[in-house]
């Protein structure tokens, strides 16, 4: 019977010497007290031999899956609400338009243990990974996990190694943000942000270049941690003209928390974001931000996956930097200040 020639779980143990606990474990990503090297070989020999459990066999164990996965990084700031968040809910709208159009079917997972996406891309015989919100140490180690091609979303190092990243510019987004402001009279701006590393480091950076100077004030990761935040410096805050969140999340939360204590944007304080989210032109005021292409992102992540797929190595190790653009709408106000 076509059952009998499928691969078990004590065949991969025997050949390569471990236990098949130890094997049952690296499937069902229970990797800490396992080596990187011991969860490198099973998921080696996993791979080679085609091993595929009972839920998933039938229907892809003598064909291509046809399956792209999608990976998100479950990280605190999203308080387990990863795919609401604007930018990775814009994203995936992008990629399963994108991904259907070529054939594929997507899946999506939500984890913050690299060694799960291991057994995710295992178990459903994936033909590639899209990656969203990891450290470059996780990729870096992701790659010498597996053989799946994967492709990274906003990933940020300056040295990429096999990593393949789709980056946007966005150091001159916070540059045309700045330059701007300036436009507009605001000599008086903040920038915010719930971190200083990496995409978010050099929106800011860009923006005070063009700016020339500005404060900084990092937030907290949670939103019931930035309300408290706001409301204890509420009154320093208003002595400023305008504020640039570096993502439209945290500017169109700033609204919110301003209007609902009678504070009017934009006639008292400016408000910009960045990524031009949907949401972004259809809240009062419209936002002012910084758009980028999600379409176009998620044509080229494709397409190179499926060039790595094919065998074709020349896109290992590249980063593809989209340009961005300013879009002006109501929530920023010219000024003159004194």
């Amino acid at each position: 019977m076509e059952n009998d020639k499928r691969v078990r779980i004590a065949d991969i143990a025997e050949e390569l010497g471990v236990s098949t606990a130890t094997v049952s474990n690296v499937i069902h990503g229970k990797t800490k007290k396992i080596s990187d090297r011991t969860v490198q070989r099973v998921s080696e020999l996993l791979e080679e031999r085609q091993y595929i459990p009972s839920m998933a066999g039938i229907l892809l164990a003598q064909n291509d899956s046809r399956i792209i996965g999608i990976v998100i990084n479950d990280h605190e700031k999203y308080e387990s609400h990863a795919l609401e968040d604007v930018f990775i809910a814009a994203s995936l709208n992008c990629l399963s338009a994108e991904i259907e159009k070529s054939g594929f079917f997507m899946m999506v997972k939500v984890t913050e243990d690299i060694n799960e996406i291991v057994r995710f891309a295992s178990m459903w015989n994936m033909e590639g990974l899209i990656l969203m919100g990891f450290c470059r140490q996780d990729y870096k180690k992701l790659r010498g996990l597996m053989r799946i091609p994967f492709v990274v979303y906003d990933g940020y190092f300056p040295e990429a190694g096999r990593v393949c990243n789709f980056a946007i510019d966005d150091y001159d987004g916070g540059f045309q943000m700045g330059n701007y402001f300036k436009s507009m009279g605001h000599k008086k701006v903040l920038c915010l942000a719930d971190n200083d590393i990496c995409m978010d480091r050099q929106r800011r950076l860009g923006f005070l270049a063009a700016m020339g100077k500005t404060d900084f004030w990092l937030v907290p990761m949670t939103a019931e941690g930035r309300k408290k935040f706001y409301m204890e410096r509420l009154r320093e805050l208003m002595e400023y003209t305008g504020v640039f969140a570096v993502s439209d999340y945290y500017a169109i939360e700033l609204i919110s928390f301003l209007q609902e204590r009678g504070i009017k944007v934009p006639e008292e304080i400016s408000v910009a974001g960045f990524d031009d989210c949907p949401l972004s032109g259809k809240i009062y005021p419209a936002l002012t931000t910084i758009r980028q292409d999600g379409k176009r992102r998620a044509e080229m992540a494709v397409a190179v996956l499926r060039k790595l797929k094919a065998g074709d190595t020349k896109s290992e190790g590249k980063t593809y930097t989209l340009p961005v653009e300013l879009v002006r709408r109501q929530s920023v106000k010219a000024v003159n200040e004194t």
